[in-house]
């Protein structure tokens, strides 16, 4: 969905500007976003938990179907119990 635009004038005086140049006096008078509209500043902020230094990797990898499902009948966090047996393995613990 397209966001509405605010509309022209139909007619246009000639020194018309949509975007005109601040003297110093709006200038002086200007104040930050964060002041005239705190709503919509707090909205635009990054939401979600934060970057990790170390972010995990996604990849595919093929590993026997009875490795999986032996993982798997362990219930939620099967993947998590993959990737501590490949530390351990990898003696990263």
């Amino acid at each position: 969905m397209k966001k509405a635009r605010a509309a022209l004038p139909k007619n246009p005086p000639k020194d018309f500007d949509e975007n005109p140049a601040w003297n110093a006096a709006q200038f002086a008078k200007a104040r930050p976003a964060s002041q005239v509209t705190p709503n919509v500043v707090a909205a635009a902020k990054r939401r979600g938990r934060p970057k990790l230094d170390r972010p995990k990797v996604q990849l595919t990898l093929r590993l026997d179907a009875n490795v999986v499902d032996a993982y798997k009948s362990k219930g939620a966090g099967w993947q998590s119990a993959i990737n501590d047996a490949l530390r351990r393995a990898a003696k990263l613990r």
